[in-house]
């Protein structure tokens, strides 16, 4: 037996020694993860695409549904009335959950994608001019890049990109010296979807407000991860999605400072986002309103209050605990697999663990620890820019979530070899 292999018994006692965390209890929190794939026990190991759903938030949507559906903010008859509360409860949680300082600065959007465009084409087309600059990291998702590539083709801007070293970590002192008279905006990931890398965003938001410049931050990947408090930040902007954080899809929520929203535009015209309308001139609702047009996505945000407050019962500290001991578990068991090379070695990281294994393609390593029942993430994640800063066309990824145990691990590593012998 090697040092990866130990009984259900021992990973219990491991996880509960190290971080208080029963993780046995949390995964029977998520169906799913009962089942069998190809006759073996689920290993999901994507969590950084998509996490799972806990039954609270699939029974809150059903009973939205069954008890309360109804198109909020329009209607007097009491299922109105109910979806509107529901709904509006849903935006309090979020405001919670990111401790903003008021409620009105929560916009729901489809997702954290949306919440840069929608900043991009509102807050950015009133501020950037030609000449101007919006500056970004060399680690960004493809939905911080291209929103501003838009902006910038749009008005004549300019992009510019902090570097980052070897290990992944951004490059605090070159960062700095590219925030000058003309940036206009600083968007930056909170955590990589490739990397893992933590930033610095308080630092961040600090030489950028010394410059005038405003601060985005896209919390996909952070917000199921670290305690995330927008005024302790000091951001502008955060963004973060439901689907993300153990919530449904098609739902997420923008933060923006009050201010900023009441001076910013619409991104869309239809019903709810106006206070009149006449053939000649329409008056537009207050924020958050005035961003959300057309009927929204009840359920989803109710959803997403529902993982909110599961999120809540387990403690965002004792998640971090848990996946910090897992990810240290896993980086030492990744360590023997022989040929095998972490992409993101950030002292300061969540658990996301890109990898390459000798010459295999990770498309080959995906399909083959599938009929392992193990479920990991091949490709270029949406961050191709980054994949060339490594000199690499794709990675393989596997993602933690707080229902990830050393026992997923020992099945990854398992399964790798099992890759391996293939290619021999």
């Amino acid at each position: 037996m090697s040092e990866f292999e130990h009984s259900p018994q021992r990973h219990a006692s491991q996880v509960e020694l190290v971080s208080g965390y029963d993780v046995e209890r949390v995964r029977q929190a998520f169906p799913i993860l009962a089942q069998r794939i190809y006759g073996k026990p689920l290993v999901y190991l994507d969590s950084a695409a998509t996490s799972q759903k806990p039954q609270a938030v699939i029974d809150a949507m059903s009973r939205f549904f069954l008890a309360e559906n109804a198109n909020v903010h329009r209607g007097v008859h009491y299922l109105s009335v109910r979806a509107t509360e529901a709904y509006e409860q849903a935006r309090a949680k979020v405001q919670g959950f990111l401790n903003a300082e008021r409620v009105e600065e929560i916009v729901f959007v489809r997702g954290t994608t949306e919440a840069i465009n929608l900043v991009a084409q509102t807050y950015g087309k009133v501020h950037v001019q030609a000449g101007d600059e919006v500056l970004i990291s060399a680690m960004e998702h493809h939905s911080n890049i291209v929103p501003w590539q838009m902006l910038c083709e749009q008005s004549g801007a300019r992009l510019r990109v902090a570097p980052i070293d070897d290990a992944g970590e951004l490059l605090l002192d070159q960062l700095e010296r590219l925030i000058g008279p003309r940036t206009r905006l600083v968007a930056i990931s909170h955590v990589s979807n490739v990397l893992g890398t933590v930033n610095p965003i308080r630092r961040i938001v600090e030489l950028a407000h010394a410059r005038g410049a405003p601060v985005l931050v896209d919390g996909a990947q952070a917000a199921p991860h670290l305690q995330v408090d927008v005024r302790e930040l000091g951001c502008d902007f955060y963004a973060l999605s439901g689907h993300k954080m153990y919530g449904p899809t098609g739902i997420g929520a923008l933060y923006g400072r009050r201010e900023l929203l009441e001076a910013m535009p619409p991104y869309q015209g239809g019903g709810d986002m106006i206070l009149s309308v006449s053939f000649e001139k329409t008056l537009y609702n207050k924020p958050p309103y005035r961003f959300e047009a057309g009927t929204p996505n009840m359920a989803g945000a109710i959803g997403l209050g529902a993982a909110i407050d599961f999120l809540g019962e387990l403690g965002a500290q004792a998640i971090a605990a848990h996946e910090q001991a897992v990810l240290a578990y896993a980086q030492r068991a990744l360590a023997t697999v022989p040929g095998l090379r972490l992409i993101g070695t950030a002292a300061d990281k969540v658990g996301v663990l890109s990898f390459v294994l000798d010459d295999i393609h990770p498309h080959d390593i995906g399909t083959i620890l599938d009929r392992e029942g193990v479920a990991i993430r091949t490709g270029h994640h949406c961050a191709q820019p980054l994949m060339q800063r490594f000199g690499l066309a794709a990675t393989a990824r596997a993602s933690l979530g707080c229902y990830s145990s050393e026992r997923d691990i020992d099945a990854l590593v398992a399964g790798l070899a099992r890759v391996r012998e293939m290619f021999r």
